[in-house]
């Protein structure tokens, strides 16, 4: 059914008036309305300890473009992570002569002033523009704000796209300007996906600023009859769950002010499909305060892997694993494997992972196969000699197909062990080779296919490289001020034994750091050491934890052990081979 033609997914918060109406009731039509649509880069996500390092703007009035905004901004105090670089591309060489936020905060308040303001996920970026002002001392003007996500919500449901992601969006309408994680990029983006939305909306007859303001999720007004179930919900971090009338878990979340966040569930702002059918088939709803938020983090990971909540989609794979080995025969071949490594099972060759789909090792192993020549087919060696495979005609597979001997064919998979052990050198130096053999003879679109497969490989590598660095540090003890900017907030501080969280605590006052370190150490969780490139919870949980220790603010106590990197692993491959493109697409 065209979009035009589709029953509409909204409600309205006020009917359209009739009879008399005067000028104070001539509501505004879009087409006269000055938008600025806004996007950001900054150095995290929490707006109050992370900075901006980039800020990207479009104005448009009437549909058409009459101005734009861009700059780079080099943050103060927070510093541009490994995470982020490789998200943005954006470096702390690069930002390190730009202006700060004191010199482009005004410009950008002074080009936007008197319009609507737009964005992607509208709170992030409003959320830094407000912490931003309020460190300077400007006052916030409170404009208008529009979020493309809540409106592309209403107008362009499920199964038309899978999502509402910004790079979603814009492969849907075909956007111009695809979203590059750059700010002016997306902001661009962005831009051209509101006018496809105001373009749904005029299909149901609204024009209007004013019009688009009364639109409400269907139901919502249901749903707002059940806020009582929000009453009791304490203001701390925690893990809330949405229970239905058997007591049955249905939604698993998490919030460092859980008050909040539930209340949210049940106003007209909800606009998610899935969460306002959810919250129309709840009943009661609990509630599990942690005493730090990365602990709050990690608690909704393992319950949601633990209870299997049928309206979470992330975190209920969490415990399925794989891995990429090399087979342990005369001519080893690439293979995916969801057996893990024991220390009872001394394996031959290393092994890369663990990765959490088997759908992300399948990848892997066929770029690895592109770039390196190895074994492909099943064939015993003696069969192989006598009739190579059709992938060898091809040149794609090696070893008995194309008559090497074993020692030949060990001889060339060095390069490929290593990667596979952590060393990325002697790989990324077969690539370059077969990037200037493909230029020399002119086949650029070739080069540049593999270019881009070895930094995609590079990327993805990376996550496994940092959770293997951490699986095997027996203790690092940490704290995080709890509001950046706010010393009266106190201080997180977490204790962490071979990747895995073994205990957190609040600490109101400095002084008392030491005396809580010795209390967790005492009464934190015993954890074994795990199997060497293994850890011993969930590698989604090793994420969070590792983004923790990452963030800007984060003081290492003491480590029991070395925590480090290989020199030439893939984080540092990835930085300084030229692969890393200047920015990459990734979901908001």
């Amino acid at each position: 059914m065209p979009a035009s033609h589709q029953p509409p997914l909204f409600d309205q918060a006020s009917q359209p008036r009739s009879g008399q109406l005067s000028f104070a009731d001539v509501d505004t039509p879009l087409h006269d309305v000055t938008f600025v649509t806004v996007d950001l880069e900054t150095t995290g996500a929490h707006a109050q300890r992370e900075e901006i390092t980039e800020i990207g703007a479009v104005k448009t009035l009437g549909g058409e473009v009459v101005g734009e905004f861009s700059t780079l901004v080099r943050p103060e105090q927070a510093v541009i992570s490994a995470f982020v670089e490789r998200l943005t591309g954006i470096t702390n060489g690069m930002v390190a002569g730009a202006p700060t936020i004191h010199a482009v905060l005004p410009s950008f308040l002074e080009f936007s002033r008197g319009a609507v303001l737009v964005a992607h996920n509208a709170g992030f970026d409003i959320g830094f523009l407000k912490a931003a002002c309020a460190r300077l001392d400007y006052q916030w003007p409170n404009p208008h704000v529009l979020d493309t996500v809540r409106l592309a919500r209403h107008v362009v449901p499920r199964p038309e796209v899978r999502n509402h992601k910004l790079a979603t969006l814009a492969q849907h309408f075909a956007t111009q300007t695809p979203p590059t994680h750059r700010a002016l990029d997306d902001a661009r983006a962005t831009n051209e996906i509101l006018h496809h939305l105001f373009e749904r909306f005029g299909s149901y007859g609204i024009t209007t600023l004013e019009e688009l303001g009364t639109v409400r999720t269907s139901g919502w007004q249901k749903r707002q009859r059940k806020s009582h179930l929000a009453r009791d919900v304490p203001a701390l971090p925690g893990v809330y769950m949405f229970l239905d009338g058997s007591r049955r878990t249905l939604y698993i979340g998490t919030s460092r002010n859980m008050a909040a966040r539930v209340r949210q569930y049940f106003n007209a702002g909800e606009t998610r499909g899935r969460m306002t059918e959810m919250v129309t088939a709840t009943q009661e709803v609990s509630t599990l305060v942690c005493e730090t938020v990365l602990e709050a983090n990690v608690r909704e990971v393992r319950l949601i892997a633990e209870l299997q909540p049928p309206y979470n989609r992330r975190s209920k794979n969490a415990g399925k694993r794989a891995w990429l080995r090399l087979t342990d025969e005369p001519y080893p071949r690439l293979s995916v494997t969801r057996t893990p490594p024991a220390a009872d099972r001394p394996e031959r060759h290393p092994r890369l992972g663990p990765f959490r789909s088997q759908a992300t090792a399948q990848r892997i192993k066929d770029t690895l196969e592109r770039v390196v020549t190895v074994k492909r087919c099943t064939q015993s060696a003696a069969a192989a000699r006598r009739t190579p495979c059709a992938a060898a005609e091809m040149g794609r597979c090696a070893g008995p197909c194309i008559g090497q001997s074993q020692e030949e064919y060990l001889t060339q998979l060095t390069d490929l062990v290593a990667f596979l052990s952590g060393d990325s050198s002697g790989l990324l130096e077969q690539i370059r080779e077969a990037m200037i053999a493909a230029s020399a003879t002119q086949r650029y679109e070739r080069a540049a296919e593999i270019r881009d497969l070895a930094a995609d490989l590079l990327r993805t590598t990376v996550s496994d490289e940092q959770r293997r660095g951490l699986y095997a540090v027996p203790e690092i003890i940490a704290a995080q001020p709890r509001e950046y900017g706010n010393p009266a907030a106190g201080d997180d501080v977490a204790l962490i034994r071979y990747g895995k969280l073994a205990g957190s605590a609040h600490v109101a006052h400095p002084n008392r750091i030491p005396e809580v370190v010795s209390a967790l150490q005492l009464t934190g969780e015993h954890v074994d050491e795990p199997v060497p490139g293994t850890g011993s919870t969930y590698e989604e949980e090793t994420d969070i934890v590792l983004r923790w220790l990452q963030q800007s603010g984060t003081q290492l106590l003491s480590v029991t052990g070395t925590w480090c990197a290989p020199r030439c692993g893939h984080a540092f491959g990835l930085h300084t081979s030229g692969f890393a493109p200047t920015s990459s697409s990734a979901p908001q």
